[in-house]
């Protein structure tokens, strides 16, 4: 008898260490499906969260041992929750720009469908926004697509002097990659008939040598750059904070940059300074513009939910636009083309290879946008060499859209451990446009190759780009699963992925991309409180009507900083 109630005296010490010294959460959410991406443990009941951070994953009754006089409690009612989506490649400055603008965006994301269209949206928003029109000198639209507009073609210096004959306009083409003029507009930004095309970019001209006001990759961003100039960092400030909240409406928790250069990463550091981001944000500068810079700032910590990541290479330009490289010429390109157009690159062999041997001999993750199969093949060979000479480590060098691809490609990918970020929203936006008019019938089944990655036990990321579109998650998932065109078609039957797979690709596969596994991506113990609540279970719906579910709030560390009305 002594020595049961020694044992019993002994036992009630020892087991409340999971009571006396079990940790009260601050809040438990339950109530619906949650996802976790954890392959383990795939769902839950409930979870529970302190300071921010998940403190227990399990069933009802294993999580009411956390829950405390203080614990509030979240319930889902039948929503979905699901890990804070990771945005794995987006542009939340000129995404700013974009919200501020003039949508020239088609349906379903826009209006905008003929060229008077083009012209009328251009009005109105100048006449609505006369005193920021006033302030920049300018008047501005984003999302125009010859694909989608009748005439199939760019607007003009004329079209847009319609607009305005005084005052500068500029329009942004859907890809940000290209964008048009009127007269004004040209003479702010120096462009005359003299004017010669700079490297990798592009001044088109008419028959009579003038400037047809469409500038293309270089010639654009230069344009661009002069044209926007009188915003100034207070406006680029309002850009970054009004697109982080966009971010999160769309249930991203973290949101990127994809290219930078020192001025623009100063401005988010000081907004990030002044607690302008309610979500993490990290950028990638161009490495083309100044490597010190990226050396100096470069962290895998975040202050103020704010860091530099790593370096941006831009090796081509837009698929859709034509100005993406390839290895064969263009299928049916629409516009004033050579016989045999092939597109062109934006940097040259010798200075892609410098870029990526400096990257690997300094450590430092380098992201490549490369679209077509012709910048592919120059990537490959720019990885492939310092690959030999600084031998094997964990870089994660990231592939960038890949809309092009052949599969010895992505064979060489898999080889040399490049991480592959692609962008199957084209076929939503583009699959019938590739089909008619870039890579043709034959191939765009292949476009934006997920099927490919998957049977290569790879892991992968899919992107909006945004402006390129709204950073609208469900229809990344929705494209990335249906693989659904504007028309209905489906582009690639073979490369559509299952829904867990596409939500993967949105979670916890880009928080490897960018280094982030360990604290985010996945609903498990001690990483960070972040998720996105979905109006509906997305792995028990009809996978046609992913495109119709709603992000219903979005959770940073434990805090809303988004909830739908």
């Amino acid at each position: 008898m002594r020595g049961l109630a020694h044992a019993a005296i002994v036992g009630t010490l020892l087991a409340p260490e999971a009571a006396f010294a079990q940790e009260v959460a601050d809040t438990i959410y339950s109530g619906g499906a949650i996802l976790t991406m954890n392959d383990a443990a795939p769902t839950a009941e409930t979870v529970a969260v302190k300071d921010g951070k998940i403190l227990a994953v399990g069933t009802v009754a294993e999580i009411e041992a956390f829950r405390g006089t203080e614990t509030k409690a979240f319930d889902l009612s039948g929503r979905s929750m699901l890990p804070g989506f990771f945005d794995a490649h987006g542009h939340m400055l000129i995404g700013g720009l974009q919200a501020l603008s003039a949508n020239l965006l088609s349906p379903p994301d826009g209006e905008v469908g003929d060229m008077a269209g083009l012209k009328e949206t251009l009005k109105a928003w100048a006449k609505d926004n006369a005193n920021a029109v006033r302030q920049a000198n300018l008047i501005v639209g984003i999302g125009y697509d010859p694909a989608q507009l009748a005439e199939e073609r760019h607007p003009t210096r004329e079209d847009l002097d319609a607009v305005s004959a005084d005052v500068p306009v500029f329009v942004i083409h859907q890809s940000g990659h290209m964008g048009a003029g009127n007269s004004k507009a040209l003479e702010v930004a120096g462009i005359t008939a003299d004017s010669q095309d700079p490297a990798g970019g592009k001044i088109l001209r008419g028959a009579d040598g003038q400037p047809t006001g469409v500038l293309e990759e270089n010639a654009f961003y230069a344009a661009l750059t002069k044209l926007i100039a009188p915003v100034g960092a207070e406006g680029f400030e309002t850009f970054a904070r009004a697109r982080a909240e966009l971010w999160a409406k769309y249930g991203y928790t973290t949101a990127e940059e994809g290219r930078s250069v020192p001025a623009t990463e100063d401005m988010l550091r000081k907004v990030a300074d002044e607690g302008g981001f309610k979500i993490d944000v990290l950028t990638y500068p161009d490495v083309l513009v100044d490597r010190d810079y990226i050396a100096a700032h470069i962290s895998r910590d975040y202050k103020n939910r704010f860091r530099v990541a790593g370096a941006k290479l831009t090796i081509d330009g837009s698929p859709q636009g034509f100005t993406a490289l390839r290895d064969r010429p263009y299928y049916d390109p629409v516009g004033d083309y050579p016989p045999g157009y092939a597109g062109y690159a934006a940097a040259t062999m010798e200075q892609i290879v410098d870029a990526i041997d400096w990257a690997f001999a300094n450590g430092i993750q380098i992201n490549t946008h490369a679209n077509g199969e012709g910048a592919s093949d120059m990537l490959i060979a720019g990885i492939d060499a310092p690959t030999k000479k600084y031998g094997p480590a964990d870089r994660r060098p990231a592939l960038i859209h890949g809309q092009f691809l052949r599969e010895d490609q992505v064979n060489s990918y898999k080889r040399l451990d490049v991480f592959m970020s692609l962008f199957p929203m084209h076929t939503f936006y583009w699959g019938d446009w590739h089909r008619e008019h870039t890579v043709g019938p034959e191939l765009v089944d292949n476009i934006a190759p997920t099927g490919w990655v998957v049977k290569r036990g790879m892991k992968f990321s899919t992107h909006h780009d945004a402006p390129v579109s709204f950073p609208n998650s469900m229809r990344v998932l929705d494209a990335t699963v249906t693989r659904r065109s504007r028309s209905g078609d489906i582009i690639g039957p073979a490369q559509r992925v299952d829904v867990m797979t596409a939500l993967k690709a949105m979670t916890i596969w880009p928080a490897y991309q960018h280094f982030e596994e360990a604290p985010k991506g996945s609903i498990e113990p001690g990483k960070l409180a972040d998720f996105a609540i979905l109006s509906k279970n997305p792995t028990a719906v009809d996978p046609e009507t992913l495109d119709t579910i709603d992000v219903v709030a979005t959770i940073k560390e434990d805090v809303v900083v988004f909830e739908a009305q």
